[in-house]
């Protein structure tokens, strides 16, 4: 039988509102995670969104083309003088890439090229020097931060006596008691006073590091030195000492460019910017075209190489974020 105990008002309200199936939303489920990134990633991520980054890194592309790869940039040789040249040809600028661009020096040579195959000398001993300097000094500064004691007071009071050194009058001193100059010697004279800078930045990072939790974590698990040190300190301590090294660099080739200059760094037949600003200061005041050009090269190159320190340094210190 029909129901007839239904009232009015239920009627009235079924009339208005149809019936409608009740959908159920799906759960929410957890919000994905973004993935997270390493301290390099990170660095890499805030690298990649810096214009002085970027500008740095074609600026040195571009020198470390013209330094592997000189005779594609001219097909002039550096070391050919005419002495019927001899500061009679200024620069020429709408000839570019040929042999007189830049004009020519006291000897007859085409500044251009100089000044292409310059480039090679110089950023090998600039490379060449932070290679040597990183090394030495981080592993003593590893070495020191991390054992301690009496390992650390013996590094630390070595450290002291090279800090307290001149760095370009003691790097004079050991230039002069050889009688060849080559790159490596050059590579060797700055080095063996350049490394202390590099082992205190190194010490303070391990001593930071080595508290962490992670490092007390793998002691406690029986990790070996070799693996606490190469695993997870190094790895750790490594970023203070790597934008050191990156400004460093260009330190490194302006110190090359004033030994040069001063008649102890590198010397003829090699070519380097130093060399030309040396052969290029007594005619400076007549023809300042011969300096000017392998010495703005020289600034350029220190130049590119302090923005890609100040710009790494940046991206790994948080705190400049």
């Amino acid at each position: 039988m029909p129901d007839v105990t239904k009232t009015k008002t239920d009627t009235a309200v079924d009339a208005v509102a149809p019936p409608t199936e009740v959908a159920t939303a799906p759960a929410a489920g957890p919000a994905p995670k973004e993935k997270s990134r390493s301290l390099w990633g990170d660095a890499w991520y805030d690298l990649r969104h810096r214009p002085m980054f970027w500008i740095a890194a074609v600026l040195l592309v571009l020198l470390l083309a013209i330094a592997a790869f000189p005779g594609l940039f001219t097909s002039a040789d550096p070391r050919d003088g005419d002495l019927t040249n001899h500061f009679l040809s200024k620069p020429q600028l709408t000839h570019f890439f040929q042999a007189d661009w830049f004009g020519y020096d006291v000897q007859g040579r085409s500044i251009y090229a100089r000044v292409v195959y310059g480039t090679r000398a110089s950023i090998l001993v600039g490379v060449g020097t932070t290679v040597v300097v990183t090394l030495v000094g981080g592993t003593l500064g590893m070495l020191a931060g991390y054992f301690g004691g009496w390992i650390d007071s013996i590094i630390s009071r070595i450290t002291d006596i090279f800090f307290g050194l001149p760095f370009l009058l003691g790097t004079m001193v050991v230039l002069n008691a050889f009688t060849e100059r080559k790159v490596y010697v050059v590579i060797g004279a700055l080095a063996f006073l350049g490394w202390t800078t590099i082992t205190r930045v190194m010490r303070s990072s391990v001593i930071t590091a080595k508290q962490a939790d992670y490092v007390v974590a793998a002691r406690a698990l029986g990790a070996g030195t070799r693996r606490i040190l190469l695993r997870h300190v190094l790895p750790n301590a490594l970023a203070p000492t790597i934008v050191v090294a990156t400004i460093a660099l260009g330190a490194y080739i302006s110190a090359e460019a004033t030994l040069s200059y001063l008649g102890l760094g590198l010397a003829d037949p090699t070519v380097s910017w130093g060399v030309d600003i040396s052969s290029a200061k007594d005619a400076i005041r007549d023809n300042p075209h011969v300096m000017l050009f392998p010495a703005g090269m020289l600034s350029l190159t220190v130049f590119a190489f302090i923005m890609l320190g100040d710009a790494v340094r940046d991206a790994l210190d948080p705190k400049l974020r």
